[in-house]
């Protein structure tokens, strides 16, 4: 069990770390007027978020999942796990939001400001935040 703690805790830091990278990178992306920067941007972006965000967001819903199926009914008798899941939904629907940005800086049709981009990058911290706190702490 500890060593699919293990796995889960490391995919699930280097989801976070697309998380948080790649929105920091569209905001970069949506302040350059120059073409070369746009392309190598996009390079950028497409390999975080393909190479690395979404296998290691794969990864961590295997391992979490894995771990979740140790001891289920206990878990879900907390609802501190309840709150931990919706918030996970949250993350996914986020992943699938970064995704769409990505296609649309690739087709060259992207309307959001670098302000947007930046408030938008806070959004998985706050999340990490509370899931650690709900995960670790178990207030409820």
């Amino acid at each position: 069990m500890l060593w699919v703690k293990a796995f889960h805790l490391i995919s699930m830091v280097c989801w976070f770390a697309g998380l948080l990278y790649l929105p920091r990178l569209f905001v970069y992306h949506a302040m350059t007027g120059d073409q070369a920067c746009k392309e190598q941007f996009l390079v950028m972006e497409r390999k975080l978020y393909w190479g690395i965000s979404t296998p290691a967001m794969v990864a961590t819903l295997v391992f979490g999942l894995w771990l979740l199926s140790y001891n289920a009914q206990g878990y879900m008798a907390g609802g501190w796990l309840h709150a931990k899941l919706t918030l996970i939904a949250c993350l996914i629907g986020y992943h699938h939001l970064c995704g769409r940005y990505l296609k649309r800086f690739m087709k060259g049709a992207n309307t959001k400001s670098h302000t947007f981009f930046r408030w938008f990058n806070e959004v998985p911290a706050v999340i990490l935040i509370a899931i650690i706190i709900l995960a670790v702490v178990r207030p409820f």
